[in-house]
């Protein structure tokens, strides 16, 4: 599982999950909620095939190439 702090409320998690036996990569915002210390799942993510994680790897790979 990796985390990226975003800031002081926010983080963005990457981890391995599982649903009706279909694995697939959850890229997902998770947030600090009023009154909570406690980090939960937002809506704000996305969800990948394990087949499509190298489209995204590549993806990422060119833009850091183009200086983005």
């Amino acid at each position: 599982k990796g985390v990226i702090e975003k800031n002081q409320y926010e983080e963005i998690r990457v981890q391995w999950g599982e649903y009706k036996g279909y694995c697939y990569l959850d890229i997902r915002l998770f947030a600090e909620l009023p009154n909570s210390d406690e980090r939960t799942p937002t809506k704000k993510g996305v969800t990948l095939k394990p087949e499509q994680v190298p489209e995204l790897i590549e993806a990422l790979q060119s833009m850091i190439a183009e200086g983005g």
